[in-house]
This record gives C-alpha cells, structure tokens and sequence, in this order.
C-alpha cells in the first residue's frame, strides 16, 4: 500500500451532487460520482488530502461578478429555480451550492497558502465556472469560480503574478473578461475554435495595462495529444518562464476527450496527466510548486473520470521524475502552423526563448 500523500490535496462535498439540473443535461451529477468511483477505485483518495469546503461569502464573489447578478441568482434559486440562459438550469439549492463551488476553489488556494506541506489540490466542484461573465451565467456556469479564486490571491496575500492555464475544450470568456486589462493575471487558453462560445481568436490578447496577457491558442477539432503539448511546449512554457507566476491555476475542462460527446477533439485520458506534467513543470520552476485545479467541462462519464485520475497521477509523481511520452509525440501540420501564428503574435509581448 503507498503512503498518504501530504503535498496533494482533493476538495470535494457530497453537496455538490445536490445542483439538479435534470436528467438528461450534460452537466450533472453523475460527472463527480463516476470521478470519485474512479479515484476510489484506484486508491488515489486514500492517497491525498480530503479537503471540505466552505461556502464563499457574498463579498468574494463580488471581486468578479455584480451585485445584480449575484442577487439575480439568489433570488432565482429562493423562487424554486429557472433558466439563466438556455443551457444553464438552476434548483432551489443552486445558489447556495454555487457559492460552495467557489468556496471550493478558495479552499484550495487557503490551504496552499497556509500550508507550507500542500502544494497540488485539485478541487472537485460543480457548477463549472469559466463561461460566467461579470453580469451573466451562461455556458453552465453560474459564478467564475478560478478567476474568484485568482482575485482572492491578490487581495489576502498579495500574489503578483497568477497564470491561469485553461485546456477545456471551449474557451473561457468569462476568466478572459475578468482579467482583459490586468497585467497581473495571464490568461492561457486552449480550445476547439469555432465553437462555442465563440470567442478566442488568437488576436484577442487583451487590453490597456493587459494587453499581452492573454494568450488564446485556437485549435482545429480533430486537435490530439502532440497537438496540445506542442502548444504547451512552444507557447506557454517560454512565456510563463519569463513571466514567472507566484501560482498556478488550471480550469481542467475534460471535454477535449475523444470520447466527449459535445466536442471534437482526439485527446486520450493519458494526454491530461501528461498536460498537468506542463503545468506541474512550470509551477516548480517558479511558484514554489503552488498549483491549484479545477474541474471545468467533460461529459462521457467514463473518460472524466479516466482523465481526472491521470491528473492525479501526474500530481503525486515525484517531481523529478520525467515523462517521455512528451518527446515522441508529433503535432499535425495544421497545428503546427497556427501555434507558429500564436508565436508570432505573442513574439510583440515576449521574448519566446525556450
């Protein structure tokens, strides 16, 4: 039997299944049953730190969402619930179980803050976050759970520098809106392109004071394994070793799955421990090993949970030790070219020294 973990935590709460969104929608509860099944099967809970959340006060959720909205969702929830937009039910309790979700999120970044031993957590939450714009819930995302969490970061210790890396398959506006004019927060997304939302366009590389900061790398479906490491490789890892964030945070969307239903990517299960590899490499070198996870998107039941245990692998991997996989894999010719135009655009704002 291997031994407890003590720098790799797990946040999750049974209250999280209790965000009913109907039968049949993609987004519900069933995602974080198949995911704890797995990792209990596997013996990986009994690995890490079970962490419990607490719920995130009004007020945090204010760093990014208005007032009305929040009261919006509130008073929504107390009627008996509804739709905030056509893909996004809330239930009596959604309210309250949103503010746990970013509690979620907070209780990871807390615990790595304050707990010198704790360096990874991935915290398993629901309703998802990175589509919530600061008036809107939108894409099943009722409150922008990471980018309350990187506002957090800032305002109760001080964090500088925060990357957020966010590898679902659609693209985050809602955290790209949050920080588009702040040179604090890069912002790094891959994704399907066209799709929904919609936006992500490589040009999109923020405002003002953020102009540089985000970083949108619009990838063709049919995008595999290689594809997405060589995009990590040529592209975020040269830019966030010059950046040199004090934290890392993932939104870990798994919807790029080959097997998902709503996309149209081929990445495998072991593709996003080998992503997490990345990002694991990158908080090392420079935050002190500092990395939070969040769960985003991924909708087949199996390849969620799949992929969510080869996260945890990645995580209570020594740090030391190397993956191979990563040098034999190839990108196709069509990533090739547009992570080059990335590099071409992003060559105005950084020096892209390996």
């Amino acid at each position: 039997m291997k031994s407890k973990s003590t720098s790799t935590g797990l946040v999750y709460h049974a209250s999280y299944l209790r965000h009913y969104t109907g039968r049949t929608h993609p987004e519900r509860a069933e995602r974080l049953l198949s995911i704890m099944k797995k990792l209990d099967a596997e013996g990986i809970t009994g690995r890490v730190e079970l962490l419990s959340p607490v719920k995130a006060s009004r007020e945090q959720i204010g760093y990014v969402h208005q007032g009305a909205y929040i009261s919006k969702v509130e008073v929504m929830s107390a009627r008996g619930g509804g739709m905030l937009d056509p893909d996004t039910p809330i239930c009596p309790d959604s309210f309250e179980i949103a503010l746990l979700a970013a509690g979620g999120v907070l209780k990871a970044v807390d615990t790595i803050m304050e707990e010198r031993t704790m360096k990874h957590i991935f915290a398993l939450i629901r309703p998802p976050g990175h589509h919530a714009t600061s008036s809107r819930g939108m894409g099943f995302c009722i409150f922008n759970n990471i980018a309350i969490a990187a506002e957090h970061l800032k305002r109760e210790y001080g964090i500088k520098r925060i990357l957020i890396a966010d590898w679902d398959v659609h693209h985050g506006n809602g955290t790209q809106e949050a920080f588009l004019n702040d040179p604090s927060v890069l912002y790094f997304s891959l994704h399907q392109y066209p799709y929904y939302p919609g936006t992500g366009w490589l040009t999109e590389v923020g405002k003002g004071a953020g102009e540089g900061y985000t970083i949108n790398v619009p990838l063709p479906a049919g995008t595999d394994d290689g594809g997405y490491l060589y995009a990590l490789d040529n592209l975020l890892m040269p830019v966030a070793r010059e950046f040199k964030p004090e934290f890392v945070l993932v939104s870990a969307g798994f919807d790029p799955h080959v097997d998902d239903p709503l996309a149209s990517m081929k990445v495998t299960s072991h593709g996003f421990g080998l992503f997490t590899d990345v990002i694991k490499e990158i908080a090392v070198e420079n935050s002190n090993g500092r990395l939070a996870i969040t769960l985003e998107g991924g909708y087949n039941l199996s390849a969620i949970a799949e992929s969510a245990s080869a996260v945890f692998y990645s995580l209570l991997a020594g740090t030391d030790d190397k993956d191979k996989h990563r040098e034999a894999v190839t990108p196709g010719e069509v990533v090739k070219r547009r992570v080059e135009e990335v590099r071409d655009v992003l060559s105005r704002y950084w020096s892209m020294r390996s």
